[in-house]
């Protein structure tokens, strides 16, 4: 992250999924003093421990903590008169402390409420989807943000089940998924498809990213560089196709015999194939196999 970013002393960052708050520690020490990073998360859990940990930085006023979604950050940025910036980090998913949280129903190893929500402050909860969604809707989540094959039996069994009570707890939704979708021993838990897909659906992750992308854009200055760590092929895909979209610039149709858009090229894209996570990496830390950087450098407008 730090060489794809290239923070320099003075710079100017946002950090749009403040999680843990490592990586806005590390961006915080690289622009020293005059420096200044606005860190952004949906959970106000993360904002707290951000506060504990960074305290000096935030009583100095080089941290700007803020409390909503990276979709945001343009809006954000603007606010604190700090736009346009030197470099954005979106490291998508949920964070370690928040899988931990066995009260907030991320883990299917969890004996806590169904939650899943970045904020539970606002928005419906995976209980509320899973008891009110019809089975046709159920399955097309399952299938569409989980890729899970079995998306319409799981679906069924679960409309059976909250006919005689509502789901209601992380461990029996779980259980429920294991009795229809049998995993092999030592192998990926059978839910672990299915509470991917309720995370997304209820957080709105791949609506969330779709908007957060052109306001990075919007929010770098040329030569600002956006970093942006995936999980599954699905956000991948999304960044993937979007940087080739704004490298390439112009949309017109490719039988078109020149160009009548006049949309030029925005980014420039610095890595051709993702950086995925060295084998030491993924050995001091499992959750890292699946994760992939993509980074692209805002260029001057014509």
């Amino acid at each position: 992250m730090l060489e794809a970013l290239r923070p320099q002393p003075g710079g100017v960052f946002i950090d749009g999924t403040l999680g843990g708050a490592g990586h806005t520690a590390l961006l915080l020490e690289r622009v020293g003093p005059r420096g200044r990073v606005l860190a952004i998360d949906a959970d106000p859990q993360a904002l707290e421990r951000a506060r504990a940990r960074l305290g000096a930085a935030l009583a100095e006023g080089r941290l700007l903590l803020r409390h909503g979604n990276f979709r945001e950050l343009h809006a954000f940025a603007r606010a604190a008169e700090l736009a346009p910036v030197d470099g954005i980090l979106l490291d998508l998913g949920l964070s370690s402390d928040q899988l931990a949280a066995r009260e907030r129903g991320f883990s299917f190893a969890a004996d806590g409420a169904l939650d899943m929500r970045f904020d539970p402050t606002r928005g419906e909860s995976a209980t509320d989807l899973v008891n009110t969604r019809d089975a046709n809707e159920l399955a097309d989540i399952f299938w569409r943000y989980g890729e899970e094959r079995f998306s319409r039996h799981i679906a069924r069994r679960i409309v059976e089940t909250r006919r005689q009570a509502p789901i209601a707890r992380a461990d029996e939704l779980a259980r429920l998924v294991a009795g229809v979708v049998h995993g092999r021993p030592g192998g990926v838990h059978p839910a672990t498809r299915v509470f991917q897909a309720l995370r997304i659906a209820v957080n709105d992750e791949l609506g969330s990213l779709e908007a957060a992308l052109p306001a990075a854009v919007e929010t770098l200055k040329p030569g600002g560089r956006l970093a942006i760590i995936s999980f599954h092929s699905l956000e991948d895909r999304i960044v993937k196709q979007f940087f080739q979209r704004e490298q390439r610039g112009c949309v017109c149709p490719p039988e078109a015999p020149q160009c009548v858009c006049g949309r030029q090229p925005r980014l420039r894209i610095i890595t051709r194939h993702p950086i995925a996570p060295s084998e030491a990496e993924v050995s001091a830390n499992p959750r890292a196999r699946s994760a992939k950087l993509r980074v692209a450098e805002r260029i001057a407008d014509d």
